[in-house]
């Protein structure tokens, strides 16, 4: 499992008033503490408030690398400023994320494959998010073919289905569930899934209880990573029993010591 730590975007309001005030203080923290706590990419997002979003990630991208030296996953939809930040990094990165719209598979395939990438694709197009399992299978289809065609190693693609919150759109997450599934009947080798987990939950009154309940069902369906909260320790705790219960590690009674120890 792909943990990807979800906290330096600039949607937090300390993380946006550090972008607006190149305050380097929380981006440096953030970037220790779930360094720390196990996360193996980190998901690095300007947020709105930049004015200049090419500068705001590579200010970034240079701050976060002053203190860690795991990978970087670079959050944006504008390419300019993520391909400004693949110039930087010091290990491959992540681009999150590209559309099933073939102007945006042009521009963002090419470039995921010439910095040695992965490359997070959604199954969304210009119509928006799918309901159903079936059309959230088809545009993924269409990004595993965009793969094949630009000469993309489809082992380094992750198929997002796009959790929607469970309070507002509850039907959409049996279908997130199935598209997980479906995934990996889509090619051999099968691409990879991965979930924004936070999502689920937005505006929920338990939200880590929600998230990591979805969090285990979709581990069960195969999910392969997840761009989450890794400072949850109830949610990493649930990772590491889901685990266990999924025969991917040898059962001990210290089983949460040594998935702490390991990260």
């Amino acid at each position: 499992m792909l943990l990807v730590g979800e906290r330096i975007n600039g949607m937090f309001k300390d993380i946006g008033r550090a972008v607006a005030k190149k305050d380097p203080e929380p981006v440096r923290t953030w970037a220790i503490k779930q360094t720390e706590a196990g996360a193996h990419y980190l998901d690095v997002n300007t947020g709105p408030r930049a004015e200049d979003q090419v500068d705001a990630m590579k200010w970034l991208v240079k701050t976060i690398q002053e203190v860690t030296d795991i990978p970087l996953c670079l959050d944006s939809t504008n390419y300019d400023a993520i391909e400004a930040g693949l110039r930087l990094l010091k290990k491959p990165g992540m681009i999150n994320s590209v559309h099933a719209d073939r102007e945006k598979i042009e521009r963002v395939f090419p470039m995921a494959k010439e910095y040695n990438a992965k490359l997070i694709g959604l199954t969304m197009d210009k119509k928006g998010i799918p309901k159903d399992a079936d059309s959230r299978t088809a545009l993924a289809m269409e990004l595993v073919a965009a793969a094949d065609e630009f000469g993309f190693p489809i082992e380094d693609l992750y198929i997002d289905p796009l959790i929607l919150p469970v309070n507002v759109a509850q039907d959409h997450a049996v279908e997130v569930l199935k598209t997980i599934q479906n995934a990996k009947t889509l090619s051999n080798p099968a691409p990879k899934t991965i979930v924004g987990l936070s999502n689920v939950s937005q505006k929920t009154v338990d939200r880590s209880l929600v998230n990591r309940t979805f969090m285990v069902m979709a581990m069960a369906c195969g999910l392969d990573a997840a761009i989450v909260d890794v400072n949850d320790e109830s949610l990493m705790d649930a990772v590491a029993t889901a685990r266990i219960i999924l025969n991917e590690e040898v059962y001990a009674d210290s089983y949460l010591k040594v998935f702490k120890s390991k990260k």
